[in-house]
């Protein structure tokens, strides 16, 4: 089967080095010792950046790691993924397929809590990532239990649990949001800084996730496999780091950072923005492939088995016009307060506690009120976003990535 493995991702984003070796070898002696002194929960921690979290900790031998996801099959991988790896350590693994909204989660906290004493460190990467989940009103919806509401309420089970710090995943995408995934994050960030004077909480903010479940790199592996034609924007810019870099930096982040720490990596406008054709070009030509560019959808979908025997490849290359793209990435806003010279490759942002509780709670009874009447609407929720983010300046063209190849 012929596609890109972890190994070879670094040369296809435009990068020779791994981003956060030189910061890992600085602090692996109080990164080992917290792991190995802990019990850790990885909420979501079956996905692409959960499964790269739950290797560095369990690479570090923990006292305790339960990982929690909805998704049987990709649990089942990272159990195989593991063995398979690492092996097995001194301490007690087990994974439990749990929604962790859900009453039985509540549950489930309980009883671990009465049972090993609750959690040292929560980490919560479950959420709703793609911008094509705005396109309708009920995944959008979704989005805002998912990113928002859940984030808070297993914060709060966090801290019964008596964990030590609760850690979760945010974007770049909610640094001036143009999405209503960015601004869900940005709104998360706002709840999660009122949950911070009960206890500890720090976040990452990072790039795009180099071949993460369900990102068009990831689709080039399936193309593939299918018989399929490349196709991507040409005109769109982005950042991106390894599952293993974004597993690292959450780590950092959750065990190194101080209380409302944002961490997010430092990476180069001028030598590490890519296209994501420049992408999908580099990566044919890794697998012997001299990529032909082709006019329409139409005809990539027709080439494929004429070309593939001459050891070329279709692809589709387009101008961006969906819903929800960002012109350009960014890791933090002009009004926020950074640290850069603490680590070498990663940034800080420092925060205090800022949150306007009337307007956390106006949106709380919004979304409240519309789930009981029972109805709502896309444009009645991006309404309610740029109430709560003023200069929210949500991208709105009428097309959706679900409508492209």
């Amino acid at each position: 089967m012929e596609k890109i493995m972890i190994d070879n991702i670094l040369p296809l984003i435009g990068r020779t080095a791994t981003l956060l070796e030189s910061d890992i070898k600085n602090n692996e002696d109080r990164l080992s010792e917290i792991v190995n002194n802990s019990r850790f929960l990885v909420i979501g921690g079956a996905g692409t950046i959960g499964s790269a979290i739950c290797k560095e900790i369990f690479n570090r031998n923990p006292k305790v790691l339960h990982v929690v996801d909805i998704s049987e099959n990709n649990m089942v991988e990272l159990v195989r993924d593991i063995r398979s790896s690492v092996g097995y350590g001194d301490g007690e693994f087990a994974t439990f397929a749990l929604d962790c909204g859900s009453e039985i989660f509540k549950v489930f906290m309980k009883q671990q809590t009465n049972r090993i004493g609750g959690y040292d460190y929560v980490f919560n990467t479950s959420a709703l990532k793609h911008v094509r989940s705005e396109k309708d009103p009920f995944t959008l919806m979704r989005m805002i239990d998912t990113n928002i509401f859940n984030t808070d309420l297993t914060m709060q089970m966090a801290k019964e649990a008596g964990a030590k710090k609760y850690f979760c995943v945010s974007t770049d995408k909610a640094a001036n949001p143009v999405n209503m995934m960015g601004a869900s994050k940005r709104i998360m960030e706002f709840y999660l800084n009122r949950r911070s004077v009960e206890m500890p909480v720090s976040t990452a903010r990072f790039a795009n996730v180099a071949f993460s479940d369900g990102s068009l790199l990831y689709g080039f592996n399936r193309r593939l496999d299918k018989g399929q034609p490349l196709s991507a924007p040409n005109d769109v810019r982005r950042y991106f780091v390894t599952p293993k870099e974004a597993g690292e930096l959450c780590l950092m982040s959750c065990l190194l950072g101080e209380n409302r720490d944002l961490f997010f990596p430092k990476l180069d406008h001028d030598l590490n923005l890519i296209t994501f054709s420049s992408i999908a070009e580099k990566y044919l030509m890794n697998l012997g492939y001299e990529p032909v560019k082709c006019a329409t959808e139409d005809e990539a979908r027709s080439r494929v088995v004429e070309l593939k025997a001459k050891h070329k490849y279709p692809v589709y290359f387009f101008k961006s016009d969906t819903t929800g793209e960002k012109d350009f990435e960014e890791f933090y806003t002009s009004n926020e307060t950074i640290i850069m010279d603490r680590f070498e490759s990663l940034g800080v942002i420092k925060n205090e506690v800022n949150y306007d509780e009337k307007l956390l709670q106006y949106f709380s009874s919004a979304i409240e009120r519309m789930k009981k009447k029972g109805e709502w609407t896309r444009a009645e929720l991006i309404d309610l976003f740029n109430y709560m983010i003023p200069n929210f300046n949500h991208k709105e063209t009428g097309k959706f990535l679900d409508g492209r190849m």
